[in-house]
């Protein structure tokens, strides 16, 4: 059984892998994955529970005495039914009810034009100016949205401002480096960093100051490269044609639109605080953002003449969240728990501790691998493979040194937050934000291969050696 759980996975994730080719959308495959090794697991569980889950099997059993007296199989299930999927569904549901949230604040924000107030002061048509400009915004945006958002909008902006398409492949291959290094330095920036901000494995007070001077290396010195070989100034659009399907951003006031900018964006600043100073989960953070934004775009509704038909009230954004993203993060993160429960992902950490041995290059070789596959699935490996060591796990250990790097905020769970976040820029599959741009510019893969792949190589090995230096060097 265990190897056909393998075998399911390997499939799910090579069709996972290949949905571009196959046309087949990643989520469904994902859902069927995850649903298909539960049923699995759960037909093993007699095989798998006393190797893997020995003693919470044994905490349950005395919890509900009365299950003592089924037959081994029917306690396994009932285990597996009353205790690990409710377990599973608990933690995935903290990680998409956060997502969703995040969602809805920046589909609120942009739809009512607030992002109109970064866009609109770029002016530069320099070449270099431009890149560093765009590069800067990209970094620090992705920081406080999520990177996928964040293309989106440098996307539409560079359309604004650059009419040779050629031209904008090389700023949006910037925007897709800068996204995925932004984003990887902030709990919120990416959703890899909060997966393991989500589960208590990184917070915010060590996350920040630890990573953000490697991801800030990581993204400038493709920069610093690329800058060398442009000059003059940009070729302009021939012509700006504005958006007109939503009405709505014509119709508002700028200080209507300032307001939902500066709210949408405080609401999202203010989930970590809110987390620090309640202990309560972030996802309970982010609803009262929602809350809150909610509120006052009815109130905004209530003051402004505009037409019923026009108005954007969150019941109407709610529709255009990305619902397949969030199915696939669903799917994907049940596959994973159920190798977690099965004990596979234990065997392959012992296994890497053997082998490798040493957490730096375990996570390079993470870093290197969601490049090529998502992400998402291997930062939830890691994290089944590893839990958060607690003091006592790392004073009896035999090597405490080594368990110590897997404690809240320990050098390997930051280092897996850098690496996976931003060694998915070597390859433009290798990142949401490298397929949105490349979807949104039509940006090709081997043009992307051959002219942005060794930069993004360069950036990624720079930022890591600078993390390295921080920690085994300079002890910070």
């Amino acid at each position: 059984m265990l190897t056909t759980m393998i075998i399911v996975f390997l499939i799910g994730y090579l069709l996972i892998a290949l949905e571009h080719p196959l046309k087949i959308n990643k989520a469904g495959t994902a859902l069927l994955t995850g649903t298909i090794l539960w049923v699995l697991y759960t037909l093993g569980a007699p095989q798998f529970i006393p190797t893997a889950s020995a003693e919470e099997f044994k905490l349950f059993l005395d919890a509900f005495p009365f299950i003592k007296d089924l037959p081994y199989a029917d306690q396994c299930i009932r285990f597996v039914i009353d205790h690990q999927i409710l377990d599973s569904i608990g933690e995935i549901a903290e990680t998409l009810i956060f997502l969703i949230g995040a969602m809805i604040t920046v589909e609120l924000v942009d739809s009512h034009g607030g992002f109109m107030y970064i866009t609109n002061r770029i002016t530069t048509n320099s070449k270099r100016k431009l890149l560093f400009v765009i590069a800067t915004i990209t970094f620090f945006m992705s920081a406080v949205l999520d990177n996928l958002t964040t293309s989106i909008v440098m996307v539409m902006l560079i359309r604004k401002l650059i009419g040779n398409y050629k031209e904008r492949w090389i700023f949006g291959s910037i925007i897709v480096i800068a996204a995925n290094s932004g984003g990887a330095w902030s709990p919120i920036g990416d959703v890899t960093t909060i997966m393991l901000w989500v589960r208590g494995n990184i917070s915010t007070s060590a996350t920040i100051p630890h990573l953000f001077l490697p991801s800030l290396v990581s993204a400038l010195v493709p920069v610093l490269i690329i800058s060398r070989y442009l000059h003059g100034k940009v070729t302009p659009p021939n012509a700006f044609e504005e958006n007109r399907d939503n009405l709505l951003v014509k119709v508002l006031k700028a200080n209507e639109k300032l307001a939902i900018l500066c709210i949408g964006v405080f609401c999202l600043l203010f989930v970590p605080v809110f987390k620090t100073i309640t202990h309560l989960p972030p996802f309970m953070g982010i609803l009262m953002g929602v809350g809150i934004l909610w509120i006052f775009t009815e109130l905004m509704y209530r003051k402004t003449p505009i037409n019923e038909d026009l108005k954007l009230r969150l019941s109407k954004v709610v529709s255009r969240i990305d619902g397949a993203t969030l199915m696939f993060f669903l799917g994907i993160l049940l596959a994973v728990d159920a190798l977690r429960c099965s004990g596979v992902l234990g065997s392959f950490s012992l296994w890497l501790d053997d082998t490798i041995g040493n957490v730096y290059a375990v996570n390079l070789i993470i870093g290197t691998l969601s490049a090529i596959v998502d992400n998402v699935p291997l930062v939830a490996g890691a994290i089944g493979m590893y839990p958060v060591a607690s003091d006592a796990m790392v004073a009896t250990a035999a090597d405490p040194a080594y368990i110590a790097n897997f404690v809240q905020d320990g050098v390997f769970w930051q280092f897996l937050a850098y690496c996976a976040g931003v060694g998915g820029s070597m390859l433009i599959i290798g990142s949401a934000a490298g397929v949105v741009v490349m979807g949104l510019e039509g940006i090709n893969f081997i043009w992307y291969l051959k002219r942005i792949s060794l930069l993004a190589l360069a950036g990624y090995l720079s930022g890591a050696a600078v993390y390295i230096l921080q920690n085994v060097l300079l002890g910070i």
